[in-house]
């Protein structure tokens, strides 16, 4: 019966258009694309963290000749929503917004401009490093966020510029 149900879901899928990012594994065009990104140092620890995740991701360890770049630019920002009547600060968010570009190297052409952003709430207690350890996992779980949304949109790119011949 599963496999019956399996066999339908993946007509499903083909008879709608839908195909996988990542045929063939690490040896497809788009792992192979991917893992030719050269990503320079991004300010901050938001940038540090960023980077590290989109290197997992893209599979970058160890590219010997990069092809493309990375340009990430981050706007990492807390700001207060909840204020109490004393005027003090009970809920924060904090916002990850990055604006990055996909350079060819060879042509020095932006084959991707785009943005992607996330943002988490953050309760403020009464104690100080419980605050500043909740603002500090937040910034973590959002570099990971953002770093997926990127890693997504440079390897539906590298697949489309694939698909074109380019």
């Amino acid at each position: 019966m599963r496999t019956i149900l399996a066999l339908l879901a993946v007509l499903a899928l083909s008879a709608c258009g839908l195909s996988p990012l990542y045929p063939g594994g690490t040896s497809a065009g788009v792992a192979q694309g991917t893992a030719a990104v050269d990503i320079p140092a991004i300010q901050g620890r938001g940038g540090w963290l960023i980077k590290n995740a989109l290197e997992a991701r893209l599979g970058v360890a160890g590219q010997a000749t990069p092809q493309y770049r990375l340009d990430v630019r981050l706007d990492d920002s807390l700001e207060a929503l909840g204020v109490l009547n004393d005027d003090t600060i009970s809920r924060e968010r904090r916002i990850l917004r990055a604006r990055y570009q996909l350079v060819e190297l060879t042509t020095g052409a932006v084959l991707l401009d785009a943005t992607a952003g996330s943002d988490a709430g953050i309760d403020v207690v009464s104690s100080e490093y419980a605050t500043i350890a909740a603002e500090q996992k937040a910034l973590e779980n959002l570099a990971v966020d953002v770093a997926d949304r990127m890693v997504t949109q440079v390897a539906l790119t590298l697949r489309n510029r694939a698909a074109a011949g380019q």
